[in-house]
């Protein structure tokens, strides 16, 4: 079984996959990537080494900030940065000339106020808050000092908290990078934030889970992780390899396959009978370029389309069907293991994290973790999209840039 070190290359972290979704992009070695995840995990709540672990904050926008490896000045950036002409910020003049608004805004505060830590080299974060963004709030009965930046309500008990009313920015920091040049730069999962100056401007946070005392596993825990894993092992093996590789192979399935599960997400609902959800696939994709056909106006378009939806439906014989009900057990397993260790994680926060709707505040827990390789500095996310990328697309939930204080 290939090592966790090896489940994410280390790229630029602009985006990592869903565990379960490893499943489909990666085929069996994605699959034991998932798996072995998942046992890393389940050893370092155990108590033993292993990976370490660090909490996705719902922060907005993503931000990088350092020394320009071209010319060594300050600057600051949007995941642009790594584009074939790199985006970088010097300036407020070319802040402005870029982008407008609460994110011009807070560009221009990391600009003016990030050059006091003394960063070295490159790393990225989350904007937390900006001015006037931390407000004071009484939920269910207790003082709060909080910050919106997204879909999650941070909540820090007032007393706690003079740091964070005094700062002008707040900003979590997760990824470093080394290298000659944007375009080459390699990622290390974690920010050593102890090595930056001390700012009372800037309420600068390190993402790493540093104090696991709290989430250990009890030993009905472990054994109930375990019975996950052992079914895990069983459905693996019993899945044809080819089927999985020609998923692998062809990533438009993939995508196809990922935003269909999605639409079970935005509804709250998990999947059932697999057998039902192949069909109900199949038939969705049907039906979605029956209507790409339709819009066509020209015989070119709609044969265009009609050989697009060909070579999709191309993969379902019914060895390929057969398997890919197993899979959607597979990746229903994965979740149910990965939302025990998860569970386990959110019992150990030092601060409260709530949703806002029109009703008032409900306690969640944290957009996920990524659980990181020690030996190999990769890492992979675990999110519990029931909560989480349920309130993340829901209308009825309150974002934070919805909120007039924002402006």
């Amino acid at each position: 079984m290939n090592d966790f070190q090896e489940y994410i290359t280390e790229q630029q972290n602009t985006h990592m996959t869903h565990l379960e979704d490893k499943v489909l992009y990666g085929g069996v070695d994605g699959t034991r990537q998932a798996i072995n995840a998942l046992r890393e995990l389940r050893n370092l709540l155990g108590g033993k080494r292993g990976s370490r672990v660090s909490v996705k904050w719902d922060g907005a926008p993503a931000i990088f900030a350092g020394t320009d490896p071209r010319d060594g000045e300050f600057f600051v950036a949007k995941k642009g940065i790594f584009n074939k002409n790199p985006k970088v910020y010097k300036t407020a003049a070319e802040v402005d000339a870029d982008t407008s608004g609460d994110l011009a805004t807070k560009l221009k505060d990391a600009l003016s106020y990030l050059p006091a830590l003394g960063i070295k080299g490159v790393i990225q974060g989350d904007f937390l808050f900006g001015r006037g963004d931390v407000t004071t709030k009484e939920i269910d009965g207790e003082s709060y000092s909080t910050f919106h930046p997204n879909t999650i309500v941070y909540a820090i008990p007032y007393k706690q908290a003079a740091a964070v009313r005094k700062a002008k920015i707040g900003i979590v920091w997760h990824t470093s990078y080394t290298g000659t040049s944007f375009e080459t730069m390699r990622a290390s999962y974690g920010v050593d934030v102890a090595s930056l100056s001390n700012s009372k401007n800037v309420w600068s946070q390190d993402a790493m889970l540093n104090d696991m005392r709290g989430a250990t596993l009890t030993k009905r825990e472990t054994e109930s992780v375990n019975e996950i894993l052992s079914s895990i092992g069983r459905l693996f093996n019993g899945i044809s390899g080819t089927t999985l590789r020609e998923l692998e192979g062809n990533q438009n399935l993939a995508k196809h396959i990922e935003q269909f599960n999605n639409t079970y997400v935005r509804k709250g609902e998990t999947i059932g009978d697999t057998r039902a959800h192949t069909s109900k696939l199949i038939r969705w994709i049907k039906t979605k370029y029956q209507k790409e056909i339709v819009a066509r106006k020209t015989a070119r378009g709609k044969t265009t389309q009609q050989r697009k939806l060909d070579e999709l439906l191309s993969f379902f014989s019914t060895e390929n069907r057969a398997n890919l009900i197993k899979m959607f057990e597979l990746q229903k397993l994965i979740v149910l293991a990965k939302l025990k260790l998860i569970n386990k994680l959110n019992s150990i926060s030092n601060y409260k994290t709530f949703v806002k709707s029109s009703k008032g505040y409900k306690t969640t827990g944290q957009e996920g973790y990524v659980a990181i390789d020690t030996l190999g500095g990769d890492a992979v996310k675990l999110v519990d999209r029931m909560e989480f990328s349920y309130n993340n697309f829901s209308p009825t939930i309150l974002k934070g840039w919805q909120k007039p204080s924002r402006r």
